[in-house]
This record gives C-alpha cells, structure tokens and sequence, in this order.
C-alpha cells in the first residue's frame, strides 16, 4: 500500500512539473514575450484606399508580435474613414488627405503615420524643369497639349496615367485636378508605377506622375511652383503634391487600438511604413 502511495505521489509531481515548464515556455499566444501586458481584442480599421495596402503590411507584421489583437482592415475612401471615426462603427478612420473644415468639427485626434510625395516625370531629354500647379493640372487634363506653351520644345504631350482605382491616381486627382475636372479623354493609361516609368523613359514628350519613392535617374521630376519634391519638401509642406497618411481616432482609443498605434509608429512600423513613404519618425 505504501509503495502504492509513492507511486501516485510520484506521478502527482511529474504532472505538476509538467504543467510549469508549460506555462514558462509560453505558448504561440505570447510570441517574442509580447503579450506580456495581456492586451487582446479586435480593431477595425476603415478608410482610404490609398492607405490600405500599408495598413495591410503594418498588421502582418503587428500581429507576428501580439497575436491575442486582431485587426481588421477595410476601405471605402477617405471621407468614409472620416465618417467611421466620428461614428464609432471603426476604431480607426484611414485618411489620405487633410481634413476638411466641417470634419476638424468632429473633434478626432489624428495620428499622422506616413506622408507620400506624387513627383511629376518627364524623360531626361526634356527641357522643361519647372511648372506651376495650374500648368499641372492643365496638362492632364488635355487643356495644355503642347511643351511649347509651358516653355519647352514644339512638341505634343503624351499624358500618362495610372488606372482607374488605383490611390496614386486618387490623390493626384484629389490635390490637382480638385472639383469636377478630368483626365485627358486621350492619355494612356497604365497599371503600374513601372509602366508609368517606362512610358516617359521611351517618349520624350511624355509626362506622366509616380510615388517620389519611386524616382530615380531614368525619368526627370520636375519642380512644381519652384519647388522641388523631395522628402524634405513633403514633409515641411512646402511640395504641394504631397498627402498625409492619417489614423484618425475619436476619443480615448481602447487598449488594443493603442498598442497597434503605438506599434505603427516604432521604430519598426516606420521601418516598413520607410519602404514606400515618408515616415514621420
């Protein structure tokens, strides 16, 4: 009988030994420690297009980190990202534009986590170095067809442009065209930043429109009213063409939306934000 006992107790301990190496090893719940704060819960953010694939990159890498937080992310466009926010049927409104006057009303705090450029190419060969954002405008939307009238060669403009649906057009639209304007019926459309490139690399009257991270030797960006785009220029406002990324919240945000805020702007979600944006830290 004794020895029956000091099997069980044996037995009793190897489970009890068991049970604490588990819980110090942690589980998948607990990934690089952490989950360490308990935080969980899930955030819903809705808004602009434009800032959606980075959101969708932000939370890859967040939830690696802090798997007990789910996040969510939907788009709809600026104003519904606004609208979101101050309604509450999202944790966080996305925006890729300022807001406007009746929307400051609401009172929302916004977080700024990325700031995008939209450069102006042209091919090297052109000798057009500077326009004003009227000419801009002027010039993708067919009303200026000709260098010649913005200072440059006798030559007709080849517009290029990006596809429907995509943020880049959205914006540039948005920041130049404003109201009602459109593209010229005749610019070609491509679906790409690269095609875009390729297109003004291949025609010297060509001028088409990319993300400033996107600029390099092959394509000529030009100054916009004297101002060259340039991450400097992005970020202290003075390149027009240029857009903050927003996270907008209304009121004090739960916990869990404030660890995903917190995370977007350490220094390793700027590190992912750093590889097509500005980031602002």
């Amino acid at each position: 009988m004794l020895t029956f006992k000091k099997s069980k107790l044996a037995v009793l301990l190897v489970l009890v030994l068991a049970a604490a190496v588990a819980a110090g090893c942690g589980g998948p719940e607990e990934k690089n420690g952490e989950n360490a704060s308990g935080v969980s819960g899930t955030v819903k953010v809705a808004g602009s297009t434009s800032v959606q694939p980075l959101s969708e990159e932000l939370v890859a890498a967040f939830e690696e980190q802090y798997s007990d937080v789910t996040v969510n992310v939907q788009g709809g466009g600026s104003s519904a990202g606004v609208e979101a926010a101050n309604s509450g049927t999202a944790n966080l409104g996305a925006s890729s534009r300022e807001l406007n006057g009746e929307e400051k009303e609401y009172g929302l705090t916004e977080t700024v986590i990325a700031r995008d450029g939209i450069a102006v190419v042209v091919n090297t060969e052109n000798n057009v170095t500077d326009l004003t954002l009227e000419q801009v405008k002027k010039i993708f939307t067919g009303e200026i067809k000709n260098w010649n009238e913005v200072g440059g060669e006798n030559k007709p403009i080849t517009v290029i442009v990006r596809e429907a649906g995509s943020g880049t057009r959205g914006a540039f639209e948005e920041i130049v065209l404003g109201g009602d304007a459109k593209f010229d019926a005749n610019a070609i459309i491509q679906n790409s930043t690269g095609a875009i490139k390729k297109g003004v690399i291949s025609d010297p009257n060509a001028v088409g429109f990319i993300s400033l991270g996107s600029v390099d030797s092959a394509v000529k960006a030009v100054k916009v009213d004297g101002v060259e785009a340039s991450a400097e220029t992005v970020i202290n406002g003075s390149y027009k063409i240029s857009r903050p990324f927003l996270y907008l919240t209304k009121g004090e945000p739960d916990a869990a939306t404030k660890v995903f805020i917190d995370f977007v702007l350490s220094e390793e979600g700027q590190q992912i934000v750093a590889e097509e944006f500005i980031p602002v830290k």
